[in-house]
């Protein structure tokens, strides 16, 4: 079960056994996801910005810890002791927040001339922090959205993230790679556009959320984030075998390949409970 079953004890509350299991799916992912972000920092930062390489390394530690606790406790682990777990991990996360953007404050004043992290893969690390923590907030407080909400809100974030991807991608590969370039920027187009529907369909709201509506909107999203992730996939392997020229790392290859098969974990839970299954 993933952990972004956002809605489905809405009226409720979280149940403690889905409270543990949901906090700690969440912690797993996005911890190894801030971890991740806190090295591609660090890559980018120059030889001269030993501070911020140093806050960097400080992250990535702190991270690291917080992967390995999440990995030491279980669905069986007392809710208590989770719940003050996910406070502290919603501290790291607001700190991690906080750093980011004060690189990109940085960056934007031309204060880091010649560093090599984008202003906007900045911004993208900073939105997924700020998700990560508002997430726990969500769960210590028991407070979900509405199914149709939920649907709207995650889908406008992730279709950004991966509108995002696409255009790392087509920045960072050599620019001789002129075909996989011109696939990267036809996904950022494309994923441009799925994002201006998901906010006409949020600022349509409430008379938008409809069954219908929201289930053609997931199965349009649906298979765009498989295409995305099948591409992510292929120039993951292709980076790891040295079969393409790039300067992208081939950590940040997985990660975005897991960022959207997460999406798609997504997708599939929402629309589950959609049509209550029906769907082969």
């Amino acid at each position: 079960m993933n952990g972004d079953d956002t809605s489905l004890h809405a009226d409720t509350g979280v149940t403690s056994g889905l409270f543990v299991e949901r906090s700690l799916n969440e912690i797993r992912f996005w911890a190894r996801i801030m971890k991740e972000h806190s090295l591609f920092l660090r890559l980018g930062f120059r030889a001269e910005d030993t501070q911020l390489i140093q806050e960097a390394n400080q992250f990535y530690r702190l991270f690291e810890q917080i992967e390995q606790t999440a990995h030491s406790f279980n669905n069986q682990t007392d809710p208590e002791q989770i719940r003050r777990f996910n406070s502290e991990v919603q501290q790291a996360a607001t700190n991690i927040f906080a750093f980011k953007r004060k690189v990109l404050g940085l960056i934007l004043t031309c204060k880091l001339p010649g560093a090599n992290n984008f202003p906007l893969l900045v911004d993208h690390t900073s939105r997924e922090a700020n998700y990560f923590r508002k997430r726990l907030i969500e769960l210590n407080e028991g407070k979900l959205q509405a199914l149709p909400d939920a649907i709207i809100k995650e889908n406008v974030f992730f279709l950004r993230i991966m509108a995002d991807h696409a255009k790392f991608i087509g920045h960072l590969l050599d620019p001789s790679e002129r075909k996989l370039v011109d696939v990267a920027r036809d996904f950022s187009n494309d994923f441009d556009q799925l994002l201006y529907q998901a906010k006409d369909l949020e600022s349509m709201r409430p008379q938008s959320q409809t069954g219908p509506l929201l289930d053609q909107f997931l199965d349009q999203n649906r298979v765009s984030v498989s295409s995305l992730r099948d591409f992510k996939k292929t120039a993951r392997d292709l980076i790891e075998q040295c079969k393409i020229k790039s300067i992208i790392h081939p950590l940040l290859a997985d990660h975005v390949f897991r960022e959207a098969d997460r999406f798609l974990e997504i997708i599939d839970m929402f629309d589950a409970h959609l049509t209550g299954g029906s769907k082969s």
